[in-house]
């Protein structure tokens, strides 16, 4: 069963180094963050072994934020081999995050 990945600090180069990762930048506070969080839960069970599905708490880890230029939550980044490829602002459907993923793998 897929889970989504935490990334902080540590982990999070390694992370996004290889294949198809989408990254949800959010907070507990953010409504819209929390709309779509079981989306999130979702596509990491859907793209198991496929593509990692990952979250970054912009609470905690304010510096990958400002390093990826976050200025809106939720923020979803994809990346494809440590490098950004395609990002979204705000809440999407399943469907929508879910082509956008096909469309990198």
């Amino acid at each position: 069963m897929g889970k989504y990945v935490e990334l902080n600090n540590g982990n999070f180069d390694a992370t996004i180094a290889e294949g198809v990762t989408l990254v949800d930048f959010w907070a507990p506070w953010c409504g819209p963050c929390r709309m779509i969080a079981p989306v999130i839960e979702e596509l990491a069970e859907d793209f198991d072994g496929k593509a990692t599905i990952a979250k970054v708490n912009t609470d905690e880890e304010q510096d990958i934020a400002i390093k990826f230029g976050i200025r809106s939550i939720p923020t979803l980044l994809i990346f494809k081999n440590g490098e950004v490829v395609d990002q979204m602002v705000g809440a999407a459907s399943k469907q929508a995050l879910a082509d956008k993923i096909d469309s990198f793998l």
